[in-house]
């Protein structure tokens, strides 16, 4: 794979994310979609308050990952202000004046080290999603964005909201099994996937399956039989893939910004 990182790749119904066995190229491809992700996220007005955290796993030292820096705006995320945090939680690459988010490390650690299938996790406090979390209850069937869930949740019921220890992050790693969501109780969503596209495009789709209940006061969910039809094509990870590109085209235009 020769990476282009300055325009976005071509999308169709068949295309996948890219792969490489360069650990260079891999490092910096999931830098670049960890950063666009933050950049997502803040023109979604979220991370206004400093909170939330896009981690992405580094494909060489497997049991380190990199966050955005802690102090850095989401809208000004790059590749070179993503922080290569060790497993004892000490910077080892990238900016390391402002450390990273606390919270950060002892949740997205835990989810890497216990699900070594995912690459990504994504993290923050939004309109709907941290509300619904309130509801301690799992979505339903009750739109066409809502079957990429169904059978593809899990829910915290930890009342530590602050997650300051890494125990509370393996709490939550835990509870969070196979699925690429899970609902963090009276906290908010946190979602996973094999690259932060993903896990990013995951997210999205959560809060706004999230929005879906919150504002639909007498829903009538479909039948589950039709939700696990449904739930064949939106369980995909080209479906979180594909959600990631449409969102990076219209709120970053211009990916170079991030390199």
């Amino acid at each position: 794979m020769t990476l282009s990182l300055e325009r976005y790749p071509d999308i169709d119904y068949h295309a996948e994310r890219a792969r490489s066995d360069d650990l260079d190229e891999v490092r910096l491809l999931r830098k670049w979609e960890a950063a666009i992700g933050y950049r997502i996220f803040s023109a979604l007005r979220w991370g206004q308050l400093g909170d939330g955290h896009i981690s992405v796993r580094d494909p060489e030292f497997t049991d380190h990952f990199w966050l955005l820096g802690y102090g850095i705006p989401f809208w000004a995320a790059t590749v070179h202000n993503m922080a290569l945090v060790g497993p004892d939680g000490r910077i080892v690459d990238g900016p390391d004046a402002g450390g990273v988010n606390t919270a950060g490390y002892n949740i997205h650690g835990p989810v890497l080290a216990t699900h070594p299938n995912l690459v990504s996790a994504a993290h923050t406090h939004t309109q709907f999603g941290t509300p619904w979390s309130a509801n301690v209850e799992p979505f339903s069937a009750i739109s066409q964005e809502s079957c990429s869930f169904v059978g593809n949740q899990a829910i915290y019921h930890g009342e530590d909201l602050e997650v300051a220890t890494i125990e509370g992050g393996q709490r939550i790693a835990e509870a969070m099994g196979g699925n690429n969501l899970i609902i963090l109780r009276n906290h908010g969503l946190l979602t996973g996937g094999l690259s932060p596209a993903e896990a990013v495009g995951w997210f999205v789709l959560a809060e706004r399956v999230a929005e879906v209940h919150v504002k639909a006061t007498n829903p009538k969910p479909i039948s589950d039989e039709m939700a696990k039809v449904v739930a064949e094509e939106f369980t995909k990870p080209a479906m979180a893939w594909r959600t990631f590109q449409w969102l990076a085209r219209d709120l970053v235009p211009d990916p170079s910004v991030v390199l």
